[in-house]
């Protein structure tokens, strides 16, 4: 008899503590389920909530609403084996109308020679360039979970420093993009990114391409935008294919402050090793949903 009471009560056990679980994941679900229907419910067209990578990032959301607005400030760090190369950047990115992003930014690198190399045959420390671009979402499903974007990025190169100014623009970089992006249920997010760039040295009078192929891996925690995931950077040359591997996370330090840390992992370390990356962004006006 007591063997029967004792087998009764553990089964009552699990029963209860598989009730709880369950209730949880339906908390957690809707608790999911409000958050994205007033991310996605505010006024404006429809927009489907995404998550966005963070070392090559979006020229604004997919489905961008008029009026929204972004600062980012990246700051990293390069093994490229025989120096390191310190970034930086300062980007502004708008959306003047419905499904418009337009973005200006300014990157910049710092090289520095590692012991026991010599610095004349590095690359030079320089302004980058000035870089502006434009992203059309095309479509945006929110029935699907599911966005499309075409847009342009142009690349406007600087000299380095010790030769700026002589002359001020050393090349162009012509890059056009497609982007398709999904979303699986409340919490997991694929996007993919790709195109070709065309490199113009206006001194050399020479031309160099690649193809790049972007894809992103990401789980956005329950009711937030945080996030944990990974980038997977690939360029295509001639006959060379280079991937970079960029675990990522995002957390919200308030409503309109987010802060993303990137650690890049190269397959192949012909040209460089472990690499990181913090980007810092700053949304004016915007504000989570109180849930």
């Amino acid at each position: 008899m007591k063997r029967i009471i004792l087998c009764l009560f553990i089964a009552y056990c699990f029963n209860g503590k598989s009730q709880e679980t369950d209730s949880l994941k339906l908390v957690h679900q809707r608790l999911d389920s409000l958050y994205i229907l007033e991310i996605e419910s505010k006024n404006g067209r429809a927009k489907v909530l995404h998550a966005e990578p963070l070392y090559i990032d979006l020229i604004r959301d997919l489905g961008a609403r008029k009026g929204e607005q972004e600062w980012n400030i990246g700051l990293g760090i390069k093994d490229n084996i025989t120096f390191n190369t310190y970034e930086a950047l300062i980007e502004y990115e708008f959306a003047p109308v419905d499904r418009l992003g337009l973005e200006v930014e300014l990157p910049f690198s710092i090289v520095a020679a590692q012991n026991g190399y010599e610095t004349d045959t590095l690359p030079a420390s320089r302004l980058e360039s000035l870089k502006v671009a434009a992203q059309w979402s095309f479509l945006v499903s929110d029935k699907y979970n599911l966005s499309m974007a075409l847009g342009y990025i142009h690349e406007f190169e600087f000299s380095s420093f010790k030769d700026f100014g002589n002359p001020l623009f050393k090349g162009n970089i012509y890059n056009p993009f497609f982007i398709a992006a999904k979303r699986f249920g409340n919490n997991y997010h694929t996007l993919v990114y790709t195109g070709p760039k065309f490199e113009q040295d206006l001194l050399t009078k020479t031309w160099h391409r690649h193809f790049e192929v972007n894809s992103n891996f990401h789980y956005m925690i329950t009711g937030t935008r945080n996030f944990i995931g990974v980038e997977l950077n690939k360029q295509f040359y001639k006959n060379d294919v280079d991937m970079v591997l960029r675990p990522q996370i995002r957390v919200g330090i308030a409503d309109n402050f987010l802060i993303g840390i990137v650690t890049g992992i190269p397959v192949n370390r012909e040209n460089q090793r472990i690499s990181s990356f913090m980007r810092v962004i700053w949304e004016p006006g915007h504000r989570n949903p109180k849930h």
